[in-house]
């Protein structure tokens, strides 16, 4: 099983890919415990970025919208959101290869946010989050997985 971090990882490096196609500057973050990952600019303004990895559920792209901290040992929250913190969440979903740029206002901040790439099977299309309003591009990370009896590393 390939440890959360290196998914992490391929998910940024496919955003940073994607954003930087479209002409963006990207800027780092420094350091593990930073609310913003990248920092973005436009031409026109820099922008907090936090990169997350969706996957494809039920025909929408699904991503979380709120750190859990359930792991720790005595949280003092369980969830925190990154309102106040970031301006866009970049999501990358490697089942679609899609890299989407979602405003932070566009989503809920408390959970889970979902991009729909098909229709709703009852053609709901109110309150609905279509995937290709907010794909900025199409990114294959293939080859880049956790390669067998290893952690994905070639050390």
């Amino acid at each position: 099983m390939e440890h959360p971090k290196d998914v992490g990882d391929r998910s940024t490096l496919a955003i940073m890919l994607a954003l930087r196609e479209r002409g963006y500057g990207i800027y780092f973050a420094f350091g593990e415990n930073t609310r913003a990952d990248l920092i973005i600019d436009d031409g026109h303004q820099l922008l907090r970025v936090q990169c997350k990895t969706g996957r494809l559920r039920k025909g929408a792209v699904a991503f979380a919208t709120a750190s859990s901290y359930a792991h720790h040992p005595n949280p003092k929250m369980i969830r925190r959101t990154y309102a106040g913190e970031i301006d866009l969440f970049a999501v990358y979903c490697r089942e679609t290869g899609g890299v989407y740029l979602v405003p932070i206002e566009d989503v809920p901040t408390t959970a889970v946010a979902h991009l729909r790439v098909m229709r709703s099977r009852n053609n709901q299309r109110q309150h609905v989050r279509m995937a290709e309003r907010y794909e900025i591009g199409v990114v294959s990370t293939a080859g880049l997985g956790a390669r067998a009896g290893g952690s994905g590393s070639s050390a």
